[in-house]
């Protein structure tokens, strides 16, 4: 008995599948952004170390420095008569300290360590003057004044405020320029890796039913040289067996046309009974195996013929005309508009051996044409209003020498291999068959074919 989910865990869910999408899809893309992202982290915290030790390096040379240079100025105002005091004050200035003459000191005490350490350092080196008060104003951000009594017993005020060290405009275009040379490093090393990946995928899509496709590029690194003899190896070797498989299958029909003829000769010469009628049926069924099995295998050796632009929907009415002329009418609905780029022969095939299975099974077939607003595609449909395929065998009647029909008689169920041959053939033209149960009683198949030539074509 399985426990109900937390709502916890319900709720987090969607967050998860939230954050899968947003992460890349592709091999290249992946790789390329765990690595730009790790050196770019990697680089904010090497910034972040270097420019605190730069703080630290500039406080030390501050405490070092700035508190001797304002006890001397302290001193030196100590011993100005009263009157000469004010000349010198903007000569004592300096960027992070200036002095006033008079007044109190105002805000409060420094909140911050730092900027107490700070104004102690300052006070340790005033010694032996009088401090009256330290407080830290918000304006500048960071500032002391600091109430020192003179030895005449006149008040100066020393306001100093802390000074980061400046930073080179330069210092953060060349960290950029750094990320991004590191970046376009990172790109070209992923796309070494992941290029024969991809090269090697296309390949295997490009190698279809003709058992043709382009052999790999061999040279490179070692071990895409390796993958790429392997994989051309393969592919001939896979090439080879098929044509061998061919080649026998051609030939065991060559050799059984022979006796097939002869015994048909001998049925002829029989006398007129039954069993020479059943016994001319087996023949033929022979013979009509022995057919339908070689096309299957020149379907799957590959489609010699090339693309040609035609007009689907003269090619469909003429087949339907055909059909009508043999008693068996087939309703057109829809039209293409547009001529295509596809194989003649091949089509007509395939679609031949749908309207036939319609036929076969049904007693209203209609074929229907209508273009695709979206790819450029061209979809045909062979409709019929019979029985269906069970849902569980809808792939497996695409598969050679499969029949629903359980009795196996060839009269009902046929050879198996009309739909097998069919969909070899869409294969091998780049088209798709589907089939699919009607709601309300029969079977469709589908077929989606582009307009244009495939690429290769």
């Amino acid at each position: 008995m399985s426990t109900p989910a937390s709502p916890a865990a319900s709720q987090a869910a969607p967050v998860r599948r939230g954050l899968r999408r947003l992460v890349p899809r592709s091999l290249f893309a992946r790789v390329t952004l765990i690595i730009v992202v790790g050196l770019a982290i990697a680089q904010a915290l090497t910034f972040g170390a270097i420019n605190y030790e730069r703080g630290l390096a500039m406080r030390e040379l501050m405490m070092i420095g700035i508190e001797r240079d304002i006890a001397s100025s302290v001193a030196l105002l100590d011993r100005l008569p009263a009157g000469e005091r004010a000349d010198w004050l903007a000569r004592l200035e300096r960027r992070n300290y200036h002095f006033t003459l008079g007044g109190e000191a105002g805000g409060g005490t420094p909140a911050s360590a730092s900027l107490r350490q700070f104004g102690e350092a300052i006070m340790d080196a005033m010694r032996p003057f009088e401090i009256v008060k330290i407080g830290e104003v918000g304006n500048p951000v960071g500032g002391l004044e600091i109430q020192v009594r003179l030895h005449d017993g006149s008040a100066l005020i020393v306001h100093a405020r802390r000074v980061d060290m400046p930073m080179s405009p330069w210092l953060m275009w060349g960290m950029a320029i750094q990320l991004l040379v590191l970046a376009l490093c990172a790109w070209a090393a992923v796309r070494l890796v992941t290029r024969p990946l991809a090269q090697l995928a296309s390949a295997a899509d490009e190698l279809g039913p003709d058992l043709k496709g382009r052999p790999l590029d061999e040279h490179g690194p070692s071990e895409v040289a390796h993958a790429a003899r392997a994989f051309n190896a393969m592919q001939q070797r896979i090439s080879g067996y098929m044509s061998e498989r061919v080649e026998i299958l051609a030939a065991i029909s060559h050799d059984l046309q022979t006796p097939i003829t002869r015994m048909r000769l001998r049925t002829e010469l029989m006398d007129a009974t039954p069993d020479r009628d059943k016994f001319r049926q087996d023949l033929d069924a022979m013979k009509s195996l022995v057919r339908e099995g070689v096309t299957y295998a020149r379907t799957l050796h590959g489609a010699t013929e090339p693309p040609l632009r035609v007009d689907a929907d003269a090619l469909v009415q003429s087949m339907l005309a055909d059909y009508e002329d043999a008693g068996q009418p087939v309703r057109l609905e829809g039209r293409a508009g547009t001529p295509i780029v596809t194989r003649p022969n091949a089509l007509r095939r395939i679609l031949a051996n749908l309207i036939d299975n319609a036929l076969k099974f049904g007693t209203e077939v209609s074929v229907r044409v209508q273009p695709e607003a979206a790819g450029g595609q061209l979809r045909i449909a062979v409709v019929d209003n019979g029985p269906g395929i069970p849902a569980d065998e809808l792939d497996a009647v695409l598969k050679p020498f499969y029949r629903v029909e359980s009795s196996r008689n060839r009269d009902t169920g046929g050879t198996g291999l009309g739909l097998a041959i069919a969909q070899q053939l869409a294969t091998a033209m780049g088209a798709q068959l589907r089939l699919a149960n009607r709601p309300e009683g029969g079977l469709e198949a589908s077929l989606l074919l582009g307009t244009r030539p495939a690429p290769g074509d």
